[in-house]
């Protein structure tokens, strides 16, 4: 299927997913707590069957489904995203004991799951981790140290966590082990952010864990890490471009009607131009998405250069083009509850988390030079 062509029956479950999001999960998020996980929600998200396809489906889906409820209700699709990058590790390389225990209450909203990776001196060098997975006796150890910044902590209920195994070793010395919130030894705190969602520090103190918490490979955890963000890069891109239209939208609604200068708005050039800048921006994101997601479904070899390209220019346009939003809207934008408002305090940490746009330059980069390496050495 070409990257720029959705089927239409894919057009028709966009749509199904923002009514879906507006009518069934709007209701319930506007009773969460920010900052705290929204267990009501998440179990509506499984009883829509939208967790379990987190599973079942390819990259461009899960594109798709972050962009619909992101579009409608931001709190949905960050549950739902979730839920995806802390259990797709135990999907993707858990042991049949790891994924019969977790993935049936992961998929129906009744267990959290968390992703583990970042640290308070290793976030976008995910290579550089320090938490010590420290030995006790054959395929027993330790872990001890700290994650910060962590999604759904501390109230997930499992967590794939990625210690150091082999010190020194950099990227092949890491493993994935699947921990338990009642593990003894591991405690949490929450930390106050500016994005309404769950996030917190968590802090190992000799937390036991044997070869059945292993995900993947001893040594091998950085392959887990890299292939999961692999697959949510695009769809971080996706998120952000759900956020974009919805900003977009509310921006052609306020212009067409706000009267000014003597006309609406829309009448003045300036304003004009901006907002067709913001609609060419927001569709050139949608269209890399869709390219990097396909290319994933399909085994492309370019993948990490697609998914770094995809989650840069969406989050970056999602930024400019809530920022243009806010200024077109002007000082209403800024009052608590308003859509905008909401758009602005969400679109900033994008940037940031799953590979900051500093990082995702550097893997483009790195990418171009291999192949240029690559295409001189070619007989």
């Amino acid at each position: 299927m070409p990257a720029f062509s959705l089927e239409p029956e894919q057009t028709a479950w966009c749509a199904e997913l923002r009514a879906l999001a507006a009518d069934r999960l709007r209701p319930l998020a506007d009773k969460g707590e920010p900052g705290h996980v929204n267990r009501a929600l998440l179990t509506e998200l499984g009883r829509l069957g939208l967790l379990e396809r987190l599973f079942t489906s390819g990259a461009l889906d899960l594109c798709l489904m972050r962009e619909s409820l992101a579009y409608a209700c931001t709190e949905a699709e960050t549950a739902l995203a979730l839920q995806g990058l802390g259990a797709h590790p135990l999907h993707a390389h858990g042991t049949p004991a790891q994924r019969a225990r977790w993935l049936p209450a992961v998929t129906s909203g009744t267990a959290v799951a968390a992703f583990a990776l970042s640290e308070p001196d290793a976030g976008s060098d995910a290579a550089a981790l320090a938490l010590r997975a420290e030995p006790e006796g054959p395929s027993r150890w330790r872990l001890t140290g700290r994650k910060c910044w962590i999604s759904n902590a501390p109230e997930a209920d499992c967590y794939t966590v990625f210690a150091r195994t082999t010190p020194g070793a950099r990227s092949r010395g890491v493993t994935a082990f699947l921990v338990p919130a009642d593990r003894p030894g591991l405690t949490g705190t929450a930390l106050e952010m500016l994005s309404p969602h769950p996030i917190g520090v968590l802090d190992f103190d000799g937390v036991p864990v044997t070869e059945d918490d292993v995900v993947g490979e001893v040594d091998g955890g950085f392959r887990v890490a890299m292939g999961t963000l692999n697959l949510f890069r695009p769809s971080v891109g996706a998120f952000a471009v759900g956020m974009a239209q919805a900003a977009l939208d509310a921006t052609l609604a306020h212009t067409a009607r706000r009267e000014a200068f003597g006309g609406r708005l829309r009448d003045l050039q300036t304003v004009a131009h901006q907002v067709a800048e913001t609609a060419l921006r927001t569709e050139a994101a949608r269209l890399m998405v869709y390219a990097a997601a396909t290319a994933y479904d399909e085994g492309a070899p370019d993948v990490p250069q697609r998914a770094a390209m995809a989650k840069l220019l969406a989050t970056e346009t999602a930024q400019y083009v809530v920022d243009t939003a806010v200024q077109l809207h002007g000082a209403r934008a800024l009052a608590r509850g308003h859509l905008l408002e909401h758009l602005y305090r969400e679109v900033r940490a994008p940037r940031i988390y799953e590979g900051a746009s500093e990082v995702q330059r550097e893997i483009i980069a790195r990418e171009l030079y291999a192949e240029q390496h690559t295409t001189r050495e070619a007989p």
